[in-house]
């Protein structure tokens, strides 16, 4: 290999306009304006799956916190009767009209819509949804929520949600 002074000055030329170029930026805050756009615009949020193989989403439903497991096969935001009660539903027995199927049988349900949903960075505005009467362990993370995101990908350790 040969290296002699004329290859010594053009890497230096060549390493100066690169430190050039990076300092012209950091004066003009174009290097930390183009990373956050980028961060922000991929993921929102990401949810780690939990020791029973489930996703948990620590969300924010019209400012009160709910913990609900990420189901891509509901339908809707479906909520417990306790969860409902602690986010200030005040649900009657005749508000539960609309009957569902599901594998442990049907089930009655009411149908609300929340004003604001968000997990972390991801906010969703008038979320429909539903409280079913009794029989659900758990409220769920459903597609009326999930749909609305510009995305979402499941991988084996986590889940990303994009705004």
């Amino acid at each position: 290999m040969r290296f002699d002074l004329s290859s010594a000055g053009v890497l230096a030329l060549a390493v100066a306009s690169s430190l050039s170029v990076l300092w012209w930026m950091d004066r003009a805050g174009l290097r930390g304006e183009a990373h956050a756009a980028e961060s922000h615009a991929v993921v929102a949020e990401r949810i780690l799956r939990g020791p029973d193989g489930h996703y948990w989403a620590e969300a924010v439903i019209d400012g009160r916190p709910v913990r609900l497991m990420v189901d891509t096969g509901a339908s809707l935001v479906t909520l417990t009767p306790a969860d409902a009660a602690r986010l200030g539903l005040e649900l009657q027995p005749a508000d539960f009209t609309t009957e569902l199927a599901t594998a442990s049988g049907p089930v009655r349900a009411a149908r609300v819509e929340l004003p604001r949903v968000a997990v972390a960075g991801a906010r969703v505005d008038r979320v429909e949804a539903i409280v079913v009467a009794d029989g659900l362990p758990h409220s769920l993370l459903g597609m009326s929520y999930l749909a609305r995101l510009s995305g979402f990908e499941a991988t084996r350790g986590e889940l990303r949600l994009r705004q």
